[in-house]
């Protein structure tokens, strides 16, 4: 007589958790159960919610077990009494299992209801349990309000579903609701490691990490997908084994394509792209691949410690470390964004390999971003040289351009001017250098505006930039008087905070040490006691509104937040103005 055949029993099955204490990854929850059992304090109807193959099933047979116990209620059944016994062996006939998406109407749950009334056969609670409790049509819900709101004592409702949002309120309202979590990558190797050294399995960490990840949070799958290789190699699994499995080819194409775009290689790129094009890539499922390695990059660049985070083994780790060490977080933010921005067009494409490579191609192209604080550091760094008195720089005036440029005299620090002959003074005043041409001795006794202009420009150009657009009223006894419109954009900031550098130019160009400046607002009609036209108001009007226009673009605005205390010297039109319109 031939003896039957052992039942097989895969891993998932075999290795399921049978007490509180075997739960991976679901403290909050196995701790409040415990307590609850322990003090007495159960509810009438729980609902477990969560991601697949986390426990939420196994967990409600385990508290069937802990109120059923011969020795409970206890936070620790016995396992060996006949209730504990029929629960693990499903044949419990107190502890009913309900499939949601099979008995969803009104009829089943009516008789459910109808059942309820009936006290338990032998065990101390009816405990029922309805998987995929969200597949309940709304009458079907309906029905179980009342009973489930005043059920009989001796009735336990636990309800396990995937997605918590489908459940009408009425019913959350009457129940506990536990939530479920994704399980870690390193409980989820723990468990495995420990499996495999029970079945007596070689496998390496690099192989558990890997099998752990492609779970994705759930043990069931992991467990699965172990079962899946034990019997594709054998008790003696080698890592290469796991990677025909799992197809982990991908990942290496990932991680070469991430190398290439951060040496910016385009054709490079293009290169593995084909290579796996014909290699059998989904290229909608490997572009998501790699949004998840840049969105890793950045965390890793970002946060010090993100192996947490990231949820990948330690081979991982250590070569996103490498890739982030030869790029700034910006450049890695803007990588992410720009394959952000093609997610959309991605799916919807009937070209998917040709939206990857020109992806690609852009942030190949992408020109390394500098680190704001590294600019505000070079910025600091400049303004320390200049306040601490550097040499003066060097003009070449057109006489010596041909020539070779000499080197200015080394100063003392600016506001020293006792010992210094009276072109060193004025380049301490003005901050800038001046020529010969245009040098006081030879602008004296030339009292037109437009050589004070020409003296200004070489003196201090950014005010130049500003004056250009204003005429010279009258110059009589020691008053300059100086007309700008009226909208003009820089007014203000020439009469309240250039107003002292352009009396110190006017004295030097004009030979008048007692020289005041008056800056005064033109008509808009109004040509000007020096009998200009009035389309020159009309022209500096029109580029005051173009320059007004420009300080309120939004970029403009965003670079002013960015950089503290900037300050924008002057905007100068890409267009001339003429008279009445613009080239």
């Amino acid at each position: 007589m031939t003896t039957p055949p052992v039942e097989y029993l895969v891993m998932a099955r075999k290795w399921r958790p049978q007490v509180f204490e075997d739960v991976a990854g679901q403290d909050h929850v196995i701790r409040t159960l415990q307590n609850a059992v322990k003090l007495d304090r159960i509810a009438h109807a729980f609902i477990f919610s969560g991601p697949r193959g986390v426990g939420k099933t196994s967990v409600a047979r385990i508290l069937a077990k802990a109120l059923n116990c011969e020795q409970g209620p206890t936070p620790t059944p016995c396992q060996v009494c006949t209730h504990c016994r029929e629960i693990t062996e499903g044949i419990a006939l107190d502890v009913h299992e309900i499939d949601g998406a099979s008995n969803r109407g009104i009829d089943e749950i009516r008789e459910l209801r109808e059942n309820t009334k009936f006290l338990p056969a032998s065990s101390r609670f009816k405990v029922y349990i309805i998987d995929e409790v969200h597949m309940l049509t709304r009458e079907a819900f309906n029905a179980l309000l009342k009973t489930l709101e005043e059920p009989p004592p001796h009735v336990v409702f636990i309800f396990a579903t995937t997605e918590t949002h489908k459940i009408p309120a009425t019913i959350l309202s009457r129940c506990q609701c536990f939530d479920f979590r994704r399980i870690s990558l390193k409980e989820i190797g723990d468990n495995l490691r420990k499996i495999a050294a029970a079945e007596g399995i070689g496998i390496s960490d690099k192989g558990l990490a890997w099998i752990a990840a492609a779970g994705d949070g759930s043990m069931r799958d992991s467990q699965s997908i172990f079962d899946q290789i034990v019997s594709y190699a054998g008790t003696a699994i080698e890592d290469h084994n796991i990677e025909e499995i799992l197809g982990l080819t991908d990942r290496r194409f990932v991680i070469a394509i991430a190398e290439a775009v951060l040496d910016r290689n385009a054709a490079q790129c293009l290169k593995l792209i084909d290579e796996g094009y014909y290699a059998g890539l989904d290229m909608q499922v490997f572009y998501q691949m790699l949004v998840d390695h840049f969105r890793n990059l950045v965390l890793t660049k970002v946060v010090a410690l993100a192996e947490g985070i990231t949820e990948m083994s330690q081979e991982d780790w250590s070569k996103l470390q490498e890739q982030t060490e030869k790029v700034s977080r910006e450049t890695l933010q803007r990588l992410l964004e720009i394959l952000m921005a093609e997610e959309e067009t991605m799916r919807r494409t009937q070209s998917p390999r040709l939206v990857l490579e020109m992806a690609l191609t852009r942030m190949a192209h992408l020109a390394p971003l500098i680190p704001i604080d590294e600019i505000l550091a070079r910025m600091a760094s400049l303004e320390r040289s200049l306040t601490s008195g550097a040499p003066a720089l060097a003009v070449a005036t057109k006489e010596n351009s041909k020539e070779q440029s000499r080197p200015a005299t080394e100063t003392k620090v600016p506001g020293d001017s006792s010992e210094k002959p009276a072109a060193v003074r004025e380049q301490a005043v003005t901050g800038y250098g001046s020529d010969k041409k245009t040098s006081p001795a030879h602008a004296k006794g030339d009292d037109s505006w437009e050589g004070f202009k020409a003296f200004v420009k070489q003196s201090n150009p950014p005010l130049w930039s500003k004056l250009d657009q204003g005429q010279m009223l009258t110059l009589k006894d020691d008053r300059l008087t100086v007309g700008f419109p009226k909208s003009y954009v820089f007014f203000e900031d020439i009469e309240k905070h250039q107003k002292e550098a352009l009396r110190e130019l006017g004295r030097s160009y004009f030979g008048r040490p007692e020289l005041e400046i008056k800056i005064e607002a033109l008509q808009n009609d109004s040509a000007g006691s020096n009998g200009k036209m009035a389309n020159g108001n009309t022209k500096a009007k029109m580029i005051s509104d173009i320059r007004q226009e420009a300080l309120k673009h939004p970029l403009v605005q965003k670079v002013m937040d960015i950089f503290e205390n900037a300050e924008i010297r002057d905007v100068i039109p890409r267009q001339t103005v003429t008279e009445g319109e613009v080239e």
